[in-house]
Protein backbone atom coordinates (compact mmCIF):
# COMPACT_ATOMS: atom_id res chain seq x y z
CA UNK A 1 0.00 0.00 0.00
CA UNK A 2 0.60 3.56 -0.28
CA UNK A 3 0.93 4.17 -4.19
CA UNK A 4 3.10 6.78 -4.94
CA UNK A 5 4.06 7.37 -1.88
CA UNK A 6 5.95 4.05 -2.16
CA UNK A 7 7.25 3.72 -5.93
CA UNK A 8 7.19 7.59 -6.93
CA UNK A 9 5.04 7.03 -9.84
CA UNK A 10 1.99 5.42 -9.44
CA UNK A 11 -1.34 6.87 -9.50
CA UNK A 12 -3.37 4.02 -7.40
CA UNK A 13 -3.64 2.83 -3.82
CA UNK A 14 -0.63 0.13 -4.57
CA UNK A 15 3.19 0.84 -5.36
CA UNK A 16 4.92 -1.33 -7.54
CA UNK A 17 8.77 -2.75 -7.19
CA UNK A 18 9.94 -5.94 -8.98
CA UNK A 19 12.75 -8.23 -7.97
CA UNK A 20 15.60 -7.80 -10.77
CA UNK A 21 17.45 -10.68 -11.44
CA UNK A 22 20.45 -10.91 -13.96
CA UNK A 23 21.67 -13.32 -16.42
CA UNK A 24 24.99 -13.60 -17.40
CA UNK A 25 25.87 -15.62 -20.14
CA UNK A 26 29.88 -16.61 -20.15
CA UNK A 27 31.95 -19.73 -20.96
CA UNK A 28 31.50 -21.64 -18.08
CA UNK A 29 27.36 -21.93 -18.75
CA UNK A 30 24.74 -19.28 -17.63
CA UNK A 31 25.22 -17.19 -14.24
CA UNK A 32 21.94 -15.97 -12.45
CA UNK A 33 22.38 -13.20 -10.00
CA UNK A 34 19.78 -13.16 -7.62
CA UNK A 35 16.78 -15.50 -8.51
CA UNK A 36 13.30 -13.04 -7.39
CA UNK A 37 10.48 -15.79 -6.11
CA UNK A 38 10.87 -19.82 -7.61
CA UNK A 39 8.01 -22.02 -8.77
CA UNK A 40 7.99 -23.54 -5.53
CA UNK A 41 7.01 -20.12 -4.16
CA UNK A 42 3.87 -19.93 -6.61
CA UNK A 43 2.83 -23.06 -5.87
CA UNK A 44 3.27 -23.42 -2.19
CA UNK A 45 3.73 -19.51 -0.96
CA UNK A 46 2.07 -19.99 2.18
CA UNK A 47 4.55 -22.30 3.05
CA UNK A 48 7.24 -20.63 1.92
CA UNK A 49 6.94 -16.96 2.17
CA UNK A 50 6.31 -15.41 5.57
CA UNK A 51 2.56 -14.41 6.16
CA UNK A 52 3.51 -10.95 7.04
CA UNK A 53 5.27 -10.45 3.82
CA UNK A 54 2.78 -12.04 1.30
CA UNK A 55 0.26 -9.61 3.06
CA UNK A 56 2.71 -6.29 3.49
CA UNK A 57 3.91 -6.43 0.02
CA UNK A 58 0.99 -7.55 -1.85
CA UNK A 59 3.51 -10.06 -3.47
CA UNK A 60 1.98 -11.48 -6.92
CA UNK A 61 3.39 -14.68 -7.52
CA UNK A 62 3.05 -15.64 -11.69
CA UNK A 63 4.97 -18.33 -12.76
CA UNK A 64 5.56 -16.84 -16.25
CA UNK A 65 7.56 -13.94 -14.14
CA UNK A 66 9.56 -17.18 -12.56
CA UNK A 67 13.26 -17.12 -13.45
CA UNK A 68 12.91 -20.38 -14.50
CA UNK A 69 10.32 -19.30 -16.98
CA UNK A 70 11.54 -16.66 -18.61
CA UNK A 71 15.34 -18.66 -18.90
CA UNK A 72 13.22 -20.91 -20.87
CA UNK A 73 12.20 -18.35 -22.92
CA UNK A 74 15.22 -17.20 -24.33
CA UNK A 75 16.19 -20.85 -25.14
CA UNK A 76 17.59 -22.28 -22.19
CA UNK A 77 16.53 -24.83 -19.61
CA UNK A 78 17.03 -24.77 -16.50
CA UNK A 79 20.81 -27.76 -16.46
CA UNK A 80 21.92 -24.60 -18.38
CA UNK A 81 22.32 -22.12 -15.22
CA UNK A 82 25.55 -23.50 -13.28
CA UNK A 83 26.21 -20.50 -11.22
CA UNK A 84 23.65 -18.54 -9.11
CA UNK A 85 25.07 -15.66 -7.13
CA UNK A 86 22.93 -14.46 -4.35
CA UNK A 87 23.32 -10.77 -3.14
CA UNK A 88 21.73 -11.65 0.19
CA UNK A 89 19.43 -14.70 1.05
CA UNK A 90 16.12 -12.38 1.28
CA UNK A 91 12.96 -14.21 0.35
CA UNK A 92 12.57 -11.99 -2.54
CA UNK A 93 15.88 -12.63 -4.01
CA UNK A 94 16.46 -16.96 -3.23
CA UNK A 95 13.15 -17.95 -3.92
CA UNK A 96 13.80 -19.47 -7.25
CA UNK A 97 17.20 -21.30 -6.12
CA UNK A 98 16.09 -24.89 -5.78
CA UNK A 99 14.52 -24.00 -9.39
CA UNK A 100 18.14 -25.08 -10.46
CA UNK A 101 19.49 -27.80 -8.99
CA UNK A 102 22.35 -28.02 -11.30
CA UNK A 103 23.78 -24.89 -10.02
CA UNK A 104 26.35 -24.22 -7.86
CA UNK A 105 25.05 -20.89 -5.24
CA UNK A 106 27.40 -17.94 -4.36
CA UNK A 107 27.36 -15.91 -1.52
CA UNK A 108 28.93 -14.90 1.51
CA UNK A 109 29.81 -16.71 4.39
CA UNK A 110 28.21 -14.49 6.51
CA UNK A 111 25.33 -13.86 4.76
CA UNK A 112 25.14 -17.89 5.07
CA UNK A 113 25.37 -18.04 8.81
CA UNK A 114 23.17 -15.09 9.83
CA UNK A 115 20.41 -16.66 7.43
CA UNK A 116 20.84 -20.06 8.73
CA UNK A 117 20.81 -18.97 12.31
CA UNK A 118 17.30 -16.46 11.11
CA UNK A 119 19.12 -13.24 12.71
CA UNK A 120 17.95 -10.86 9.98
CA UNK A 121 17.13 -8.39 12.30
CA UNK A 122 15.20 -8.23 16.08
CA UNK A 123 11.21 -8.11 14.20
CA UNK A 124 12.31 -9.61 10.60
CA UNK A 125 14.62 -12.14 11.34
CA UNK A 126 12.19 -14.99 11.47
CA UNK A 127 10.14 -13.72 8.73
CA UNK A 128 12.85 -12.85 5.96
CA UNK A 129 15.05 -15.82 5.67
CA UNK A 130 13.22 -18.98 5.09
CA UNK A 131 15.48 -21.98 5.08
CA UNK A 132 13.10 -23.76 3.00
CA UNK A 133 13.55 -22.17 -0.09
CA UNK A 134 17.52 -23.23 -0.18
CA UNK A 135 17.58 -26.14 1.94
CA UNK A 136 18.09 -28.41 -0.66
CA UNK A 137 21.36 -26.72 -2.35
CA UNK A 138 24.40 -29.50 -2.65
CA UNK A 139 26.78 -27.03 -3.86
CA UNK A 140 27.62 -23.31 -1.69
CA UNK A 141 30.83 -21.10 -2.16
CA UNK A 142 31.17 -19.35 0.50
CA UNK A 143 33.28 -16.23 0.61
CA UNK A 144 34.23 -13.69 3.55
CA UNK A 145 33.01 -10.23 3.53
CA UNK A 146 35.88 -8.09 2.39
CA UNK A 147 39.34 -8.25 2.92
CA UNK A 148 39.90 -8.35 -1.39
CA UNK A 149 41.16 -6.15 -3.62
CA UNK A 150 39.89 -2.95 -3.42
CA UNK A 151 37.52 -1.91 -6.62
CA UNK A 152 36.32 1.48 -7.11
CA UNK A 153 36.96 2.30 -3.71
CA UNK A 154 35.26 -0.71 -2.24
CA UNK A 155 36.44 -3.39 -0.79
CA UNK A 156 36.15 -6.82 -3.28
CA UNK A 157 36.40 -10.90 -3.18
CA UNK A 158 37.65 -11.62 -6.11
CA UNK A 159 37.89 -15.08 -7.65
CA UNK A 160 34.82 -16.47 -7.33
CA UNK A 161 34.93 -20.51 -7.73
CA UNK A 162 34.68 -21.70 -11.32
CA UNK A 163 33.54 -18.21 -12.51
CA UNK A 164 35.10 -15.23 -14.50
CA UNK A 165 37.58 -13.04 -13.33
CA UNK A 166 35.06 -10.14 -14.82
CA UNK A 167 32.62 -10.99 -11.86
CA UNK A 168 33.20 -9.64 -8.14
CA UNK A 169 31.41 -9.46 -4.92
CA UNK A 170 31.17 -6.13 -3.11
CA UNK A 171 30.55 -5.70 -0.06
CA UNK A 172 27.64 -3.70 0.92
CA UNK A 173 26.44 -4.19 4.43
CA UNK A 174 23.60 -2.54 6.31
CA UNK A 175 20.30 -4.51 4.68
CA UNK A 176 21.98 -7.10 6.01
CA UNK A 177 25.08 -8.45 7.63
CA UNK A 178 26.66 -10.24 4.74
CA UNK A 179 25.12 -8.44 1.60
CA UNK A 180 26.83 -7.57 -1.67
CA UNK A 181 26.59 -6.11 -4.75
CA UNK A 182 27.60 -7.98 -7.75
CA UNK A 183 29.83 -6.06 -10.04
CA UNK A 184 30.55 -7.11 -14.29
CA UNK A 185 32.89 -5.91 -16.14
CA UNK A 186 31.60 -5.44 -19.91
CA UNK A 187 33.66 -4.32 -23.18
CA UNK A 188 31.67 -0.64 -22.63
CA UNK A 189 32.03 -0.34 -18.69
CA UNK A 190 30.82 -1.94 -15.24
CA UNK A 191 27.39 -2.93 -14.60
CA UNK A 192 26.58 -3.62 -10.77
CA UNK A 193 23.77 -5.05 -9.51
CA UNK A 194 23.61 -3.58 -6.04
CA UNK A 195 20.83 -5.69 -4.09
CA UNK A 196 19.25 -3.61 -1.83
CA UNK A 197 21.36 -1.37 -0.90
CA UNK A 198 19.22 1.69 -1.96
CA UNK A 199 15.84 0.93 -3.09
CA UNK A 200 14.77 3.81 -5.26
CA UNK A 201 16.46 5.54 -8.46
CA UNK A 202 16.79 9.01 -6.84
CA UNK A 203 19.00 7.22 -3.85
CA UNK A 204 21.60 7.71 -6.12
CA UNK A 205 23.13 9.63 -9.30
CA UNK A 206 22.76 13.03 -8.20
CA UNK A 207 23.96 14.79 -4.93
CA UNK A 208 20.29 15.73 -4.29
CA UNK A 209 18.84 12.32 -2.12
CA UNK A 210 15.64 11.38 -2.89
CA UNK A 211 13.45 8.70 -2.12
CA UNK A 212 9.16 8.12 -1.63
CA UNK A 213 8.52 8.67 2.65
CA UNK A 214 7.24 4.95 2.64
CA UNK A 215 9.65 3.30 0.53
CA UNK A 216 12.21 5.34 2.65
CA UNK A 217 10.42 3.39 5.98
CA UNK A 218 10.57 -0.28 4.66
CA UNK A 219 14.02 0.19 3.97
CA UNK A 220 14.65 1.13 7.93
CA UNK A 221 12.39 -1.70 8.97
CA UNK A 222 14.60 -4.10 7.07
CA UNK A 223 17.86 -2.81 8.00
CA UNK A 224 19.85 -4.65 10.76
CA UNK A 225 22.70 -1.84 10.77
CA UNK A 226 21.85 1.37 9.77
CA UNK A 227 25.31 3.19 10.00
CA UNK A 228 26.60 0.58 7.22
CA UNK A 229 23.43 0.64 5.18
CA UNK A 230 23.46 4.64 4.73
CA UNK A 231 27.62 4.95 5.19
CA UNK A 232 27.51 2.22 1.57
CA UNK A 233 24.80 3.84 0.07
CA UNK A 234 26.10 7.67 0.04
CA UNK A 235 29.17 5.79 -1.27
CA UNK A 236 27.59 4.53 -4.09
CA UNK A 237 25.44 7.76 -4.71
CA UNK A 238 29.36 9.25 -4.96
CA UNK A 239 29.94 6.34 -7.03
CA UNK A 240 27.36 6.71 -9.77
CA UNK A 241 28.11 10.54 -9.95
CA UNK A 242 31.99 10.39 -10.17
CA UNK A 243 32.04 7.26 -12.60
CA UNK A 244 28.58 7.79 -14.31
CA UNK A 245 30.83 6.71 -17.37
CA UNK A 246 32.38 3.92 -16.34
CA UNK A 247 30.18 2.55 -14.14
CA UNK A 248 26.06 1.54 -14.44
CA UNK A 249 24.35 0.51 -11.14
CA UNK A 250 20.84 -0.70 -10.43
CA UNK A 251 18.99 -1.67 -7.50
CA UNK A 252 16.93 -5.13 -6.97
CA UNK A 253 13.32 -3.31 -6.59
CA UNK A 254 12.86 -0.39 -9.25
CA UNK A 255 11.10 -0.75 -12.00
CA UNK A 256 12.12 2.16 -13.33
CA UNK A 257 15.49 0.71 -13.65
CA UNK A 258 14.58 -2.22 -14.96
CA UNK A 259 12.47 -1.00 -17.56
CA UNK A 260 15.15 0.81 -18.79
CA UNK A 261 17.37 -2.14 -18.45
CA UNK A 262 15.37 -5.04 -20.16
CA UNK A 263 14.58 -2.90 -22.97
CA UNK A 264 18.33 -3.20 -24.27
CA UNK A 265 17.97 -7.00 -23.31
CA UNK A 266 17.85 -9.36 -26.03
CA UNK A 267 14.54 -10.87 -26.60
CA UNK A 268 15.88 -14.58 -27.32
CA UNK A 269 18.99 -16.05 -27.19
CA UNK A 270 21.35 -16.38 -30.19
CA UNK A 271 23.78 -19.26 -30.52
CA UNK A 272 27.49 -17.99 -30.73
CA UNK A 273 29.27 -18.45 -34.28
Amino acid sequence: MGGRLFDGKSDSAFGHIVCHCLLIESDRGLILVDTGFGTRDVDHPARRISPFFLTLNNIQLRAEETALAQIRKLGFQSSDVRHIIVTHLDFDHAGGIEDFPNATVHVTSREKEVADAQKGGAFVGTRRYRPQQWDEVADWRLYPFGGGEKWLGFDSVRDLDGLPPEILLVPLAGHTWGHVGVAIRQPEGWLLHAGDAYFYRGEIGAEHYACPPALRGYQRMMEVDRTARLGNQARLRRLSIDQANEVRIFCAHDSVEFDLLASQAPATHEKPR
